[in-house]
């Protein structure tokens, strides 16, 4: 199996990989590849850069346990530009309108495991994302020894290069299938 994840996504296949015995690689699309211990937030504090904070707008709901929670929306007026500066205007008006919100506690919250330490893993490096800054998402590569490349998009990178995004992916369902078969018996 390959897990791919975009942004906090990223956290989720880390955390998936290590729980799961039959992982053989992890795709990260601009996204947290934390170690184990670390938040999202520490992440996006270690590099200077992120316009993400800023542009965060709290909203509460309520918790499985009743009380208040909070979830954090990016400004509609600001989603363009912070999380999807290369699509068109439109496109970026819809998405900030449709967006999900992540909870405050998920950027908060410390991974568990790191699956990158022990299953191949390829990352591909947004260079204008202004939501996980280059800088970081390179570190973070280099740490779990992924095979990277880059490509200049925003952090919206799915929706403006999907033939590039998918090529890796592709291209690391085919690494681990080859090694698969490779394995002597």
């Amino acid at each position: 199996m390959l897990l791919a994840g975009h942004d906090y996504g990223g956290a989720v296949i880390s955390a998936a990989g290590s729980a799961a015995g039959n992982v053989a690689a992890l795709v990260y699309v601009a996204a947290f590849a934390l170690d184990e211990g670390e938040s999202a937030l520490d992440i996006t504090g270690r590099f200077p850069g992120s316009q993400l904070m800023p542009a965060l707008r709290p909203a509460t709901f309520p918790g499985v346990d009743g009380d208040p929670a909070i979830e954090l929306y990016i400004d509609r007026e600001a989603y363009p530009r912070v999380f999807a500066a290369d699509l068109p205007c439109r496109s970026a008006t819809a998405a900030a309108a449709a967006q999900r919100p992540i909870t405050a506690a998920a950027i908060e919250e410390k991974s568990p495991a790191a699956a990158w330490k022990t299953i191949p893993s390829w990352y591909i490096v947004a260079t204008a994302d202004q939501v996980i800054p280059p800088e970081s998402q390179q570190f973070m590569a280099r740490r779990a020894g992924a095979h990277s490349i880059e490509i200049d998009a925003s952090h919206a990178i799915a929706l403006t290069q999907p033939a590039a995004v998918a090529g890796h992916i592709a291209a690391a369902a085919s690494s681990a299938s080859r090694r698969r078969y490779d394995k002597p018996a």
